[in-house]
Formats: C-alpha cells, structure tokens, sequence
C-alpha cells in the first residue's frame, strides 16, 4: 500500500496492521476501539432515584393541599368533619348554588373586584417595568447605577413591610377605603423593573436601535415597534407574577379597604371564615370558594404558556 501526499508524490508502501494477528506480548486485540474522553456521549446519563424521589416529593407536597380543597369542596357542612379528608361527596353543585346565594351573589363581586385590580395592576405594572427596564438596560444617563442599587434594594424589601405606610401615605390624599387605594401600590413593581432590565439587556441589541435611529424612528416608536416584540416573552413572565402576587396580595387590601363591597377574594374570604366559628356551615362557602379562585390563575397560565420563548433573541431575529 502506498500513500500519496498533498503535493502529490508517492510514499514507500507501508505495512497495514493486522487486528487479527497477535501482538508482541503474545496477546490477541479485542477488537474494541478505545473511546475519547472528549467526544460526547450519545445516550443522556438516567436521573438518579434520589432526584426522582425528591421530585416526587415536591409534587405531592404542593399538590395535596389542592387535592384536599377538591375533595373537601365536594362535602356538605355534616360531612366536612366526620368522613375522610380525601373521601369525595356529591355536594359539590349544592355548595356553588350556596356561595352564589350568599347576601345576594357578593362572592362574585369579590371576584370580579379581584380580577379588576390583578389585571388592571399586572398590566399597568407590565408597562411600568418594560419602559424602566429597557431604559435602564440601553441608555445611559447620570445616576444610574444609584438608580439600580435602590431598585435592587426594593426587591428584597418585602411587600408586607411596606403596607402600612402606604396606607398613611394614601390615607393623607384620601384614597383609602377605595378601588385606587389598592390598585396604585401594586403598579410599581421592582422585581419586575429588574426582571425586564436583564432581559432588555440580552434581548434587544443595540445595533437593531441604532438603525432605527438612523432610519428617524422616534425613542417611543423604537420602543413600542421593536423592542417590545423582542420583550414579548419576558413581559408575559412579568405579567404572571404580578398577576399572581396581586391576585393573593391579602394584607395591603386587609389594610385599606374597609367596605365589603370593594373586597378582593382573600380579605372576603378571610371574613367568611372568622364567621365560621360562629357558623360552621360557612365552612364549605370558604372551602368551595377557595376552589373557584384558583380556576382563573389555572386557565391564565394555560392560555398564557404558549408566549414563552427558551431563546432571548428570538425576536430580534425575527
């Protein structure tokens, strides 16, 4: 055999190695190639039992109570006490037509209040937090990085803390006990604000704003017809989360509302069950309405999901 160079001579016939034949230490090869460490594995290593397990765990831990206000929604006031917590019953219509019933229909006026102030809230708080965040991440102006110290300072003051004080804050321009006075702390959000300044920051590339500058498109128009497209997926995952927070914020509405008719569904609840111990029919009210508050963050997440994207610049590629 010979072997021929780039340049096109010809080699002195080499010898071929015969894998068949023994070698020098009298031992026969395998026949098995070596593998290289640094090539990739072509099969995913399994999970372990151990993280499948503590999976499994999670699960159930986050799941039973959910499981729990099922089944226990499916019982009437006798049976809530004296059968199995996970033992269902017919009741369940019975218990609807109850709470619909209850003063004239208020339960759906504390839903309707509590989608009100979680939509009107998460979107404008989305808005907030998208123009924060993109201005944040793509101008440059003095005191910024102040700017950004005190907005992550924000983020780890929790909310509770601050309600008291934005109630005497509201209280001096007389908003409490009305639908501003819970809707107007909830629009500033600083976790959203810094959420959608590390996003603005990876997913929207200057150069895509400097042609659009130079093409004469306005700061707004750039804002609004481009970089938003390309926040599309990390404006939603902020919208979530506020909706969500605001959706169960309990103590700033328990602070500031004093009219039953402007209650959101936690505080309204949370009335019904401290008349409970009077009451204990009111039981299953409590019970039945804690299960139809969560079908609308249910149905909001599966209608939203589709709007997640895995890729950050997927817009600016499109």
């Amino acid at each position: 055999m010979t072997t021929i160079d780039l340049d096109g001579s010809r080699d002195a016939a080499a010898p071929v190695p015969d894998p068949t034949r023994a070698s020098s230490t009298g031992r026969r090869p395998s026949g098995k190639v070596p593998r290289d460490p640094a090539a990739p594995r072509l099969h995913a290593e399994r999970p372990s039992v151990v993280s499948t397990v503590l999976l499994l765990i999670g699960a159930v831990y986050c799941l039973f109570p959910v499981l729990w206000v099922v089944m226990a929604s499916t019982k009437d006031g006798g049976e809530l006490f004296s059968t199995f917590t996970l033992a269902p019953s017919g009741h369940l219509l019975d218990n609807v037509v109850a709470l619909t019933q209850y003063r004239d229909g208020l339960f759906w006026r504390w839903m309707l209040n509590t989608a009100l102030y979680a939509g009107i809230g998460a979107i404008a708080s989305t808005f907030v937090s998208a123009l924060s965040g993109y201005v944040l991440a793509k101008f440059e102006f003095p005191g910024k990085k102040v700017v950004f110290n005190v907005l992550l300072m924000g983020v780890l003051v929790p909310g509770v803390i601050l309600a008291i004080p934005q109630y005497f804050l509201l209280a001096n321009v007389g908003l409490t006990n009305t639908f501003w006075g819970v809707l107007l702390p909830q629009i500033i959000s600083p976790y959203g604000i810094y959420l959608a300044r590390i996003y603005a920051a990876a997913a929207v590339p200057t150069d895509v704003i400097e042609a659009a500058r130079t093409e004469g498109a306005r700061e707004m128009g750039i804002f609004g017809r481009i970089a938003v497209p390309m926040l599309l997926p990390g404006l939603v995952t902020i919208f979530l989360f506020q909706f969500v927070a605001i959706w169960n914020n309990f103590m700033l509405p328990y602070i500031m509302l004093g009219d039953d008719s402007l209650f959101p569904l936690t505080v309204g609840l949370n009335g019904l069950l401290n008349q409970g111990a009077s009451a204990p029919a009111l039981y299953t009210l409590v019970i039945t309405g804690a299960l139809l508050s969560v079908i609308p963050l249910i149905a909001i997440f599966l209608v939203l999901q589709r709007f997640w994207k895995v890729d950050l610049a997927a817009g600016a590629v499109k």
